[in-house]
């Protein structure tokens, strides 16, 4: 069983910057390719950010040059550091291999940029 653990969300003003944390067990994220994705309300989940097993990151249009995917294996720690962040960045954003291919979800963490 695998369980992923979001946090690091809130408020944060447009331009301003935030810094979202993922933890799992169950999963070494040294194995796996994984990546952050999110969903706003009224859409569908997508992937914003992902980060291969060599370490290779690709990042979805809308956020590349802005947010940034990390890991560090000493703690099996997920990180996304989001910057210069606009109103269409307002979701809830999970973390979870890539592809999903069917692993659980976790609650995620909200994310509100406020205009």
């Amino acid at each position: 069983q695998v369980q992923f653990v979001e946090s690091g969300g809130g408020l944060v003003q447009p331009g301003g910057s935030l810094r979202l944390s993922c933890t799992a067990s169950g999963i070494w994220f040294g194995f796996n390719d994984m990546g952050w994705y999110r969903q706003a309300p009224g859409k569908q989940r997508e992937l914003v950010a992902a980060i291969s097993r060599g370490g290779a990151t690709n990042y979805a249009d809308s956020v590349k040059g802005r947010f940034t995917i990390s890991r560090e294996y000493a703690n099996n720690t997920m990180y996304l550091q989001m910057n210069s962040m606009k109103a269409d960045d307002t979701a809830v954003y999970y973390c979870n291999v890539n592809p999903n291919r069917g692993l659980s979800w976790g609650q995620g963490t909200q994310v509100t940029v406020s205009s």
